[in-house]
């Protein structure tokens, strides 16, 4: 059973929120649950958690959020994209929803805002999972290669089966196309009169990243006194140096790993993900 539950955000704008649950019956069991705050990524949306939220629903009360810009929130034209925004929303999702003491759980983009949210209000925040996400500056080249690449998008598509196809098969930008990226890409598409397009402004992704990108951000991951789980795959963006950097950096930090996933690691291999975080959301979160 998925319930939606609009969240007001900064600056008024209109988000939407997802609360998982099996069934009724399990959603029952679970009032009064530890919260979880499951945070997508760049171009991502509220859906791509599904799998990683059924099954935290059999012991904790997840919501996942789609960020401003991104799935059936609001994307205003004028935004603002800022990380100050982004991090006031999901503070926002999370006192709204009655969430915390909330376990963040952030994918790339979203583990930044975790992160960033954990640095500023300890009080709510229980525990933290940062999934393929740097704290490195990226730099003014990797922004250049963001926009070539939205550039070369062959939209609009004529079918789902060529998003599929593309971003799982003939994206030249990408060393290791895989069908899992296809399916990711093909969540985050709608039809319309011409064909096949994302959900999302492509301009808006890059005004956020570039809010980003510029800048390292571990000062902000030193503040994070919660415990905290940093996860790449192995293939993944994260390097294994920078990532082992991170946990020392982090006061109570963990670390693992899922093998044969790359930079989408909860869509890559959803068991390997389930392997490498459940161990530590029990060991935070069991009452």
């Amino acid at each position: 059973m998925v319930r939606r539950i609009d969240v007001t955000g900064a600056g008024g704008v209109r988000l939407a929120a997802w609360e998982f649950a099996e069934q009724p019956k399990a959603r029952a069991e679970t009032e009064g649950a530890p919260g979880v705050l499951l945070l997508h990524g760049l171009m991502g949306r509220a859906s791509h958690w599904a799998s990683t939220a059924r099954w935290l629903a059999e012991k904790h009360r997840p919501v996942a959020l789609d960020q401003r810009g991104h799935g059936r929130s609001d994307k205003p034209a004028d935004g603002p994209f800022t990380r100050e925004v982004y991090v006031a929303d999901a503070e926002a999702a999370v006192e709204q929803l009655g969430l915390a003491p909330v376990t963040l759980i952030g994918h790339s983009m979203g583990a930044l805002t975790a992160w960033q949210l954990a640095a500023k209000r300890p009080d709510l925040v229980r525990a933290l999972v940062i999934c393929d996400m740097r704290a490195s500056a990226l730099g003014a080249a990797s922004q250049r290669e963001w926009e070539d690449w939205f550039k070369s998008w062959p939209v609009p598509f004529a079918t789902l089966a060529d998003v599929r196809k593309w971003f799982g098969e003939d994206d030249p930008w990408v060393e290791r196309p895989s069908p899992s990226r296809g399916e990711f890409f093909a969540e985050v598409m709608a039809e319309r009169a011409d064909g096949w397009r994302p959900v999302f402004s492509r301009r808006q992704m890059l005004t956020s990243r570039e809010t980003w990108v510029y800048d390292a951000h571990w000062e902000e991951l030193a503040q994070v006194e919660c415990p905290a789980l940093v996860v790449r795959g192995l293939d993944g963006e994260l390097g294994r140096a920078e990532s082992q950097e991170m946990v020392r950096v982090l006061p109570r930090g963990q670390y693992a790993e899922v093998a044969d996933a790359g930079h989408l690691v909860h869509y890559d291999q959803p068991e390997g993900w389930r392997d490498a975080i459940e161990p530590f959301l029990d060991g935070v979160l069991t009452p």
